[in-house]
């Protein structure tokens, strides 16, 4: 099993930073890639980035490219989602999931945290 736990949602104003991580657990030898996705109510779950866990190699949605950084501390194994000029767009509930593949779509991710809220203020 692997375990995913989010922190670093907040508040901040448009044109704001926030910085969410994710601490992986349990069996992390079964990871090929993580991913960062986000979701309100009224919509599906949204790709938001994706890294692949052994050596670092990532990858963005369309809506976030060049502002927002996925990376990975290797120490730590903590998966970290740098989001830089902030949008009321970008509000909502972020999730960390981890897949034994590579892939932007939701049912090939197998472990999933709680999620964390990202509010952003106009």
């Amino acid at each position: 099993q692997v375990q995913l736990v989010e922190s670093g949602g907040g508040l901040v104003q448009a044109g704001g930073s926030l910085r969410l991580s994710c601490a992986v657990s349990g069996r992390t030898d079964s990871i090929y890639g993580m991913g960062w996705f986000r979701q309100t109510p009224d919509q599906a779950r949204e790709f938001v980035a994706r890294l692949i866990w052994r050596h670092g190699a990532t990858d963005y949605g369309d809506s976030v490219k060049g502002r927002f950084t996925i990376s990975r501390d290797n120490a730590s194994a903590i998966v970290r989602l740098q989001m830089n000029n902030l949008k009321p767009e970008d509000t909502a509930v972020y999730f960390c999931a981890a897949a034994r593949g590579w892939s932007r779509e939701v049912r090939f991710y197998e472990y999933w945290g709680q999620g964390t809220r990202v509010t952003v203020s106009s």
